[in-house]
């Protein structure tokens, strides 16, 4: 089915998802996308696509129909960077970690890509880079969006979106396809995730002095309101509850000093409805609360004040997002997910679900547009990490499913 797969590519748009998935992850995008970006601008040239290098190295290239105002505007959208360092591309046969549940007999010939940036997300480009050459839209348009830095601070996708100051929607889209390794999955929502600082001012002192305000001993009640924070909050329907985490403490200067500062930095898995604005002001209240003068007991970190910032950041906090799992575009995507993996012969069980996906993305500056999460590959497997790890792979079978999918979704959207 691999070479069908590979045949049908070629008498469509003469695009080889496989093919230029192999080139890709050669190409080196940890510190620069410069030269992956020039890849993908001169094939889409070649392919008379006309596409443009806009808002802070965005690529995009648009397909409009005779009649684009009697369709949905759809935007497929993944990034062209990837983590630190660059892992050597490498392709052959699964090894045993890498089969994903496949039956013996079919697992046996099962090839696979390997390389920094083979699931993530240079296998969804290929796909997605699949679904746009092949598309021949009979109403609406369709827009290619790749952004340069989605692993860092997503500055082209808020650009792109205008979320930075002097800039404009560019894409204004109606339906969102975003390129992440999700197992050939339909996924409708994500957590966000947010960063900030508990900051606690207290007053300094000699330590054998019954003086001053402890700033670290205060943590202990601050410790305290960031563990109960979200007790009674309602699950998401999706995503489930919200999370907060404590993952930095720092305070004191001196060992025999009461210390007058102390700062919590603290890790936000948010879900709808919750803003990073709402977030910080909440916690600042609960932490506040805590604290003697509020509703603690009193103590040697009596004086203690509080504050929440959130870190600084160029760009927005990407927020968590939510789509309908009804929705056209769900059921689209999911539908051609499930044919495409019986026609190369992946097990049934592998793709075409529609579930959350499990990390923050740039789908989130696309919100509330409805917008589903897809591409081969997975953030983890049953070994382990795949994407941002040594091991990262993704499945041959599974890039041409997806491309497949993309194509036949594309299709049915646009007429």
């Amino acid at each position: 089915m691999s070479d069908g797969g590979d045949a049908d590519a070629d008498a469509g748009s003469g695009f080889d998802p496989v093919s230029f998935l192999e080139d890709a992850v050669r190409i080196p995008s940890h510190e620069s996308v410069a030269q992956m970006r020039e890849f993908v601008v001169d094939l889409l040239d070649d392919r008379g696509a006309d596409p443009a290098v806009v808002a802070d190295g965005c690529v995009l290239a648009e397909k409009r129909s005779p009649a684009p105002e009697a369709g949905p505007h759809l935007v497929l959208n993944t990034h062209l960077d990837t983590v630190t360092p660059h892992v050597p591309f490498e392709r052959g046969a699964a090894r045993e970690d890498e089969r994903g549940g496949s039956e013996p007999d079919a697992a046996a010939g099962e090839e696979v890509i390997r390389g920094r940036g083979a699931c993530d997300a240079k296998g969804p480009l290929a796909a997605l880079l699949s679904g746009f050459l092949a598309a021949d839209p009979d109403r609406g348009r369709i827009t290619l969006a790749l952004t340069p830095d989605e692993e860092a601070l997503s500055l082209g996708a808020a650009a792109l979106t205008g979320r930075l100051p002097g800039t404009d929607d560019r894409l204004d889209g109606d339906l969102y396809l975003v390129g992440e390794p999700t197992g050939l999955d339909a996924c409708t929502a994500a957590k966000g995730r947010f960063q900030g600082t508990v900051e606690l001012s207290g007053t300094a002192a000699h330590a054998a002095e019954f003086a001053g305000a402890n700033a670290v001993a205060a943590a202990e009640d601050a410790l305290a309101a960031i563990r109960t924070f979200d007790d009674g909050a309602d699950a998401h329907p999706q995503l489930g509850p919200p999370k907060l985490t404590p993952t930095v403490i720092e305070g004191g200067a001196a060992t025999n000093q009461v210390p007058a500062d102390c700062a919590i930095t603290v890790d936000r898995r948010s879900v709808p409805p919750e803003t990073a604005e709402e977030f910080r002001s909440s916690l600042a209240g609960a932490v506040r609360e805590s604290l003697p003068g509020g509703t603690g007991d009193g103590g040697d970190h009596t004086g203690v004040d509080a504050a929440v910032s959130l870190t600084d950041r160029e760009s927005p906090f990407l927020e968590a997002f939510a789509t309908d799992p009804d929705h056209e575009l769900v059921r689209t995507v999911s539908g051609a997910a499930r044919e495409a993996v019986d026609a190369v012969g992946l097990p049934s069980e592998r793709g075409g679900d529609v579930r959350p996906f499990g990390a923050a993305t740039e789908a989130s500056y696309f919100a509330p547009a409805p917008t589903v999460v897809f591409g081969p590959g997975d953030l983890a497997d049953d070994a382990g990490a795949v994407a941002h790890a040594e091991r990262e792979y993704v499945r041959v079978r599974e890039v041409e499913a997806a491309a497949a999918a993309v194509e036949d979704a594309v299709a049915a959207l646009l007429g």
